[in-house]
């Protein structure tokens, strides 16, 4: 096998500045493959202040290499992987700051990354890299909070057609995680209705909600169970600051699911849930990693999304803007997303 020089945006302890240097070149395990990273794009978990990091990631060892969103080329694959092989253009979620994986190796910001192969899905020629990039962590998160039994626990996708007669609430619709969640449940056939700013509106339906609602609308609770109207509620997905308390006042007052699952910290939602059970509503925390370890995880990556990609049934949202070329771009990225972003992803191409 020709040799791999890697190079990698390490991160030498929470809180301190990233830096460039060279890492090691390391080969897929048996269900693994290697992508040679052609865009990435940044999460706000990716840039937390130190004392966040060892709040949310206490379980991370140092230097690491972070990162969840790659889109690139197989360059090597594992034992047991016949679904891809090199030369594929892919996306995929890496997942090495995932407490199972907790290993640089794993992790986006990186020339050469390694990845489970049942995570990653083949793109079409129509899709760029960095179009595609912007999908794995808010897909995996949506579909995580969406599909698990321990969320939502939503019928998945088909390729047949059913007409459920349920809605899905997507609170922050035009967010990553919400552009994802509006698409999910569309292909599962289920009515959406979303909230989202009004400049956002047009995003939203175009997604498949049909319904927006003025998130900051003084009556968007009376709004949104009015749009809702005698459809039962499937669940609820509460994305953002502020979704839980109005998603609970809602699902209490809707027949059908009154499931919520939330975005929010673990910690917020737990003081939240007291609330919620006092109103028959039950609210769970999503960790956009657990798809991995299930069925839910191969079930989109490797049978859904590839074809619905392929035939347009699914696209990459909200749409990508690139910061810059190379692995040094990154910073500026998490830069610019801590000063606030709408309706769009930032990418880096490498």
């Amino acid at each position: 096998m020709m040799s791999r020089q890697n190079t990698a945006l390490w991160l030498p302890k929470p809180g301190a500045r990233f830096e460039v240097g060279p890492a090691p070149y390391t080969s897929p395990a048996a269900n693994e493959v290697v992508v040679r990273v052609r865009a990435v794009a940044v999460n706000p978990i990716d840039g937390l202040p130190g004392f966040l990091y060892r709040l949310a990631l206490p379980w991370l060892t140092f230097p690491t290499v972070v990162g969840s969103d790659v889109a690139g080329e197989v360059v090597e694959v594992g034992a047991d992987v016949t679904r891809l092989q090199p030369g594929d253009r892919v996306l995929g979620h890496a997942f090495g700051v995932d407490k199972s994986q907790n290993r640089a190796a794993e992790s986006a910001f990186q020339h050469y990354v390694v990845l489970m192969q049942h995570m990653v899905s083949p793109l079409p020629d129509s899709l760029t890299f960095a179009e595609a990039a912007v999908l794995p962590l808010a897909l995996s998160t949506a579909a995580t909070g969406m599909f698990q039994q321990d969320h939502l626990g939503l019928a998945m996708p088909g390729a047949e057609p059913a007409d459920r007669g349920e809605t899905v609430l997507v609170w922050g619709g035009s967010t990553s995680v919400g552009s994802n969640a509006i698409q999910l449940a569309r292909n599962a056939d289920y009515q959406v209705v979303a909230t989202a700013s009004p400049h956002n509106f047009d995003h939203v339906r175009s997604l498949g909600a049909v319904h927006v609602v003025d998130r900051s609308s003084p009556t968007v609770v009376e709004e949104i169970l009015e749009r809702i109207a005698g459809s039962p509620l499937a669940g609820t997905l509460a994305i953002g600051s502020g979704s839980l308390p109005k998603a609970i006042a809602i699902a209490a007052r809707t027949p059908g699911g009154k499931r919520i699952a939330s975005t929010q910290p673990a910690l917020f939602t737990h003081i939240m849930r007291r609330r919620a059970r006092r109103h028959g509503v039950r609210v769970s925390s999503i960790w956009g990693g657990t798809l991995k370890d299930n069925e839910v995880g191969p079930a989109i990556y490797t049978g859904f999304l590839p074809t619905a990609l392929a035939t347009g049934a699914y696209r990459p949202a909200p749409e990508a803007t690139i910061i810059g070329h190379g692995l040094a771009h990154i910073p500026d990225a998490l830069r610019e997303l801590k000063s606030g972003v709408s309706a769009k992803k930032l990418v880096v191409t490498l």
